[in-house]
């Protein structure tokens, strides 16, 4: 595997209409790893404390019509 200098350097290198589509691919793909993280942390319960502390904030909070 590259090392993250390797990595940059290559980066660097790249032609601006290489570099949109690298940035392109990345963004997707940085989504797409935070998607599964969130996933993944859901699944094993670590967000239902914060979900315990939003459903308390709604239940607490006068409710406004709009």
């Amino acid at each position: 595997m590259a090392d993250v200098n390797s990595l940059e350097k290559a980066v660097e290198a790249l032609d601006p209409s290489a570099l949109a589509e690298f940035r392109r691919w990345f963004a997707e793909f940085d989504a797409a790893a935070w998607d599964r993280q969130l996933e993944a942390d859901a699944t094993a319960g670590k967000l239902d404390a914060l979900l315990a502390e939003a459903e308390d904030d709604y239940q607490n909070q006068p409710h406004r019509r709009l």
